[in-house]
């Protein structure tokens, strides 16, 4: 039996982490593991296969045989124990066939581990659009059945659960596979739960640039509009077989969803898909996908499709030629991102101004209180 390290990387790992058994309100049913059967499961956190923003992945296996994936928030995570709860809360009680499967977590002392199914085909940032060390020969059928699961997913978390489920951080590295290339959303770390009757949330806004869309970057503004934005990015990505940002490439070419809009304004939308693809390539239905993906990127969030509808789409069972496709908004760096926040504030700023002038004293007091709190809201 392997024996715990007396010097584990996780010993001192968690000691800022302060969580109480009232935090775990609503995850009683969640199976607990001990840490030491972790410890044995992966033979001492011996076979690492991933690291993320919330640390290390190992692959272990229950004493029943069954192959699992063990997430440990580490020391140096850019998530801390509120994202831990988030992603434990959000997924235990969720199962879909598009959705990674949540075994059970680890709460003892100071750590905070979640154990999952393991996938054996890593993810697609990985497998198609890393730097060729896949062995996986994605094909045009491949890529249809994975599009298309991942939009399954995506409307079972916005449509059928209640409340509602916003990812926030739908991307290719967040896209797992298993041995039968099914993929699977994962990390919901970043997941916002989203009322029936609430049109949004206000938050800090977290997730990967390149795929978050204009108006949550700029505004902070939840909606599952901004998970359609990011999945459109995502679906462009998998039909060109490349990533969205490529700063290597000269600059108009650095990023896919401006490339993508060019060719269609030109009426060359073929010219984007992937190269490598074989006889199986249907050509007429990569250009569905890829006009699907324009739909869902678009700058104006109401002319957005909802999941379900893009699900419908991409399977053929709503007519894609008759939507009107306006230019999608595009944030390409930081920079970028920092100019236009501050003139989306100044914008604001001066609104509320002309707005107090014509309010009494007492209004007028009211008025910049509210417009605190909403900046500051998580």
């Amino acid at each position: 039996m392997p024996q715990l390290c007396e010097n584990s990387p996780f010993e001192s790992a968690f000691v800022t982490l302060k969580l109480t058994s009232a935090d775990f309100t609503g995850s009683e049913n969640i199976t607990r593991y001990s840490y030491r059967e972790l410890v044995r499961a992966t033979s001492n956190f011996d076979h690492k296969i991933g690291e993320g923003g919330y640390g290390p992945v190992y692959k272990g296996a229950l004493k029943d045989g069954t192959a699992i994936a063990v997430k440990v928030l580490s020391l140096h995570s850019r998530q801390g124990a509120k994202e831990f709860l988030n992603e434990l809360l959000a997924i235990s009680d969720v199962a879909h066939e598009n959705l990674v499967k949540l075994y059970g977590c680890c709460v003892e002392g100071n750590h905070r581990i979640l154990v999952y199914n393991y996938l054996e085909n890593n993810s697609l940032a990985h497998t198609l659009l890393g730097s060729g060390h896949s062995n996986i020969q994605f094909n045009w059928r491949t890529r249809v059945n994975i599009c298309i699961g991942v939009a399954q997913g995506l409307a079972f978390l916005h449509d059928s659960v209640r409340p509602h489920i916003v990812h926030r951080d739908i991307k290719a590295s967040n896209i797992l596979l298993d041995k039968d290339l099914t993929p699977k959303i994962s990390d919901f770390g970043l997941a916002k739960l989203l009322p029936s009757d609430v049109s949004h949330v206000s938050t800090r806004v977290a997730g990967t640039l390149g795929y978050l869309a204009p108006e949550y970057a700029i505004r902070g503004q939840v909606t599952r509009k901004a998970d359609v934005y990011s999945y459109g990015v995502l679906l462009i990505e998998i039909v060109s077989g490349r990533c969205n940002t490529d700063t290597k490439l000269p600059y108009d070419d650095q990023i896919l969803l401006e490339k993508t809009w060019r060719y269609y304004d030109q009426g060359n939308l073929e010219e984007i898909i992937d190269s490598s693809l074989g006889e199986d390539l249907d050509i007429d239905e990569a250009c569905r996908f890829l006009k699907v993906g324009l739909l869902c990127t678009q700058d104006v969030t109401k002319r957005r499709p909802g999941m379900s509808a893009v699900v419908a789409m991409l399977r053929g069972e709503a007519d894609v030629g008759t939507e009107i496709i306006s230019k999608p908004d595009v944030i390409r760096d930081f920079r970028d991102l920092k100019v236009r926040s501050r003139a989306t504030s100044s914008t604001l700023l001066t609104s509320i101004m002309a707005r107090s002038s014509l309010l009494s004293s007492e209004e007028t007091t009211r008025t910049s209180i509210t417009f605190t709190a909403i900046s500051e809201r998580d």
